[in-house]
């Protein structure tokens, strides 16, 4: 479809100047209320620091979910706001703009995958709540900031040429999006619980399965749209609030700082000493003629594992699974030991020294936090590359490097799939399940990547058909 086909986004002035009058102001702000309250108790913030804390765009994506909230819904008194409006002032909007505020008003909020996106003119969207077939909308701004397997909260309105979407478009990554839907499936279950309660109470023997079945996906999505928000918000506000670094550790569980320690050789000392010096430490393993892996002893997996605190893990291991605790090199007349705490810089110093007393002086020591070391590695990824490849080279030599990363990737245990290879998981129908969501979220992170990023690039398809699920590629 040609750009200038795609629908134009409908003035609500009149609409919106509407809710400021003094029998809807009180309706507008309780609804307003609603769709942040929860997220606000979350984060322990107060409902009036909350608008100092987010910027116009989210103001106004709250705001515009609670607004189309209120259209679609009916007071307890029986008014609605889109109702009144057009009967007193529809007279005065286009037949368009009448049309789009009665689809408005019978519109239910809902979570959509997006796929298939054709920038600046459309989309498909598959409802993850209702079973349905997908359906084209047509879009001009949404496409250009979506990406292939995003998932968003927004409302579908029919319109003359097809269906467009709302002015609501609460973004949710993989996580918060399956957060939302199991919040939805327990409503339904506690639902059909307490019907099923109330029919026994006359008399009526009623399954809370039947029970739940009564309150359609329609009339649920009728009732919790503020919960989009609420979630969606939440989601924002862990962002916004959070000041504190990500916490690292290793292996061991000591807190990352990158350490080198220098080992000047003495005068007169030979490489080869060095060499058979550090080749008689059994904890050594040669990977190099001047360069040795400190390796973990091998040890029993505990019967139970004690749980970390919240944080990243920093792991390194040889092919064979065996950690890496730290690095041992000879360069120039050094030796240097490279470990990633203090913890281990003691430990390699004491394994150190013994072997190589009398040939080294005692070492210099070298501290780097993460921060550090991330802030080199940008300042050296924005310098000039002295290799003066053709970027095509440079493109199809990475693009290579991510082909045979992700062949070996689909036989290792992935923590998303239960600890099974890919391979492995496709071969049930709940495996499956699981495979498409990982195989979409790899899609998805990859879209986001900067233009001209190799990983942005990478063409997954040949995954799908790999793993046999080619089909559910939808």
């Amino acid at each position: 479809m040609p750009v200038s086909d795609v629908p134009t986004v409908h003035k609500l002035d009149g609409l919106i100047a509407w809710t400021r009058r003094a029998e809807w102001r009180e309706a507008m702000a309780d609804c307003l209320s609603r769709h942040v309250a929860q997220a606000c108790a979350s984060a322990d913030l107060e409902m009036e620091d909350l608008w100092a804390i987010l910027d116009d765009a989210g103001q106004g994506t709250i705001w515009g979910a609670a607004f189309e909230d209120l259209l679609a819904s009916d007071l307890p008194d029986g008014r609605n706001l889109a109702d009144e409006y057009l009967k007193r002032r529809g007279w005065q909007e286009p037949i368009a703009t009448r049309e789009y505020i009665t689809a408005l008003r019978h519109s239910l909020i809902s979570l959509y995958e997006v796929s298939e996106v054709v920038p600046g003119e459309s989309m498909l969207l598959r409802d993850l709540v209702r079973p349905s077939v997908p359906v084209r909308v047509l879009e001009k701004s949404g496409t250009r900031s979506l990406r292939q397997w995003d998932r968003v909260g927004t409302r579908v309105i029919p319109h003359r040429s097809g269906a467009v979407i709302s002015g609501t478009l609460l973004a949710f990554d993989q996580e918060t999006s399956e957060q939302l839907l199991a919040s939805l499936r327990r409503v339904r279950s506690k639902a059909g619980g307490l019907v099923a309660e109330v029919a026994k109470e006359v008399g009526r023997v009623v399954s809370a399965d039947v029970a739940g079945a009564a309150l359609t996906p329609e009339l649920l999505l009728g009732r919790v749209a503020f919960a989009f928000t609420n979630v969606w918000l939440a989601a924002a506000l862990r962002v916004e609030l959070d000041d504190t670094p990500p916490v690292v550790t290793n292996s061991d569980g000591d807190p990352l700082q990158f350490i080198t320690l220098h080992f000047p050789l003495r005068p007169g000392v030979t490489l080869a000493a060095i060499r058979t010096a550090l080749d008689g430490i059994p904890a050594l393993d040669r990977a190099g003629a001047n360069f040795w892996n400190w390796l973990a002893a091998p040890a029993k997996r505990p019967k139970r594992v004690a749980p970390k605190p919240a944080g990243t893990l920093w792991i390194t291991t040889m092919g064979d699974g065996a950690v890496v605790l730290g690095n041992v090199e000879i360069s120039g007349r050094k030796v240097i030991l490279s470990v990633n705490s203090e913890a281990r810089a003691e430990r390699g110093g004491a394994l150190l020294e013994p072997a190589l007393e009398g040939l080294v002086r005692p070492p210099l020591v070298e501290r780097q936090d993460l921060e550090q070391m991330l802030a080199e590695q940008r300042a050296s990824e924005a310098r000039p590359s002295p290799l003066d490849l053709p970027t095509d080279e440079v493109r199809a030599i990475l693009q290579q490097q991510l082909e045979e990363h992700y062949r070996q990737l689909l036989d290792q245990p992935i923590p998303a799939l239960g600890n099974v290879s890919p391979r492995r998981a496709a071969r049930t129908a709940k495996g499956r399940e699981k495979v498409v969501n990982w195989l979409k979220t790899l899609e998805n992170h990859s879209s986001k990547r900067p233009v001209g990023d190799p990983i942005g690039e990478y063409e997954f398809a040949w995954m799908w058909h790999e793993l046999g699920v080619a089909d559910l590629r939808k």
